[in-house]
């Protein structure tokens, strides 16, 4: 089976567009393209309903979007029967796990993704960043303490492009990343949640799959199941390098992907 099961409802020209017209343009490509099943999973910061989490201008600026409207839409195309998930993409913030874990509670989430963009007020993939503000070493240790605690938060079903830190390229060296590595995983193993196999790196500065091989390795190795994504912001998007993300998964020993329906999950043979 294969599912994309990260991407963002948009138009063709990436302007925000939370209508069952646009989840149907979403299927027609997916189908198109050999997809079986795609979730989408917009940022938790395009909503009014979440204006008070947030304190970084840019997610401010977008925070003009009604999450009903959203769930709405994708909720109507499943009635409809078309293979399409409910999920968002959550910013992870320590101390407002409660708040978050309110505001979306009344929502039918197939899934939900857990993101680190932001660490001690730094940006993660923008420039000046985490790692230009504080160096390598010290923004890949502060980044994967902030990954672990998504991932023990409890709120989320998969961590999405989990070794995102390296958006840039500069990494410490190579015994550093390897603890950082397993330290991660074992953490992950232990929340009993999903880490996300994406090809979306492929096209940032790194130009590398998420995650790196040896961190993919370890949560092999632990038995961590995995999703796939794109991270698709147009609908000609979705699927894009699909299959280096599934060669990534089996190169690490994956034979299967997690499929979710109302946050409870099985897993089907990856395709």
């Amino acid at each position: 089976m294969i599912v994309d099961y990260h991407m963002h409802l948009r138009d063709p020209d990436e302007r925000v567009d939370h209508t069952i017209e646009a989840v149907e343009k979403y299927v027609e490509t997916a189908a198109k393209r050999g997809v079986d099943e795609i979730g989408f999973t917009e940022h938790v910061y395009y909503f009014e309903q979440t204006r008070g989490f947030w304190d970084p201008q840019y997610m401010l600026e977008r925070c003009i979007h009604d999450l009903e409207r959203y769930v709405d839409a994708v909720v109507e195309a499943k009635e409809r029967g078309l293979p399409v998930k409910l999920g968002l993409e959550v910013d992870y913030f320590s101390g407002r796990e409660r708040e978050t874990a309110e505001v979306l509670a009344p929502y039918p989430w197939d899934y939900l993704l857990g993101s680190v963009h932001y660490v001690d007020g730094f940006p993660v993939d923008q420039e000046p960043g985490l790692v230009e503000k504080l160096g390598p070493h010290e923004a890949w240790r502060r980044y994967f303490v902030c990954l672990r605690n998504a991932a023990r938060s409890g709120l989320f079903d998969s961590l999405s492009h989990p070794d995102l830190v390296k958006h840039h390229g500069p990494r410490p060296d190579p015994e550093t990343v390897q603890l950082l590595h397993e330290e991660t995983a074992d953490a992950i193993e232990a929340a009993g949640v999903c880490v996300e196999v994406s090809s979306a790196g492929l096209h940032k500065p790194v130009g590398e799959l998420y995650p790196d091989p040896p961190l993919l390795d370890a949560c092999r190795v632990r038995g961590v199941p995995i999703t796939l994504a794109s991270d698709a912001h147009v609908p000609q998007n979705i699927g894009r390098d699909l299959d280096r993300a599934i060669a990534h998964a089996r190169a690490a020993g994956y034979e299967t992907v997690t499929v979710f329906d109302r946050r409870e999950r099985r897993q089907e043979p990856l395709g």
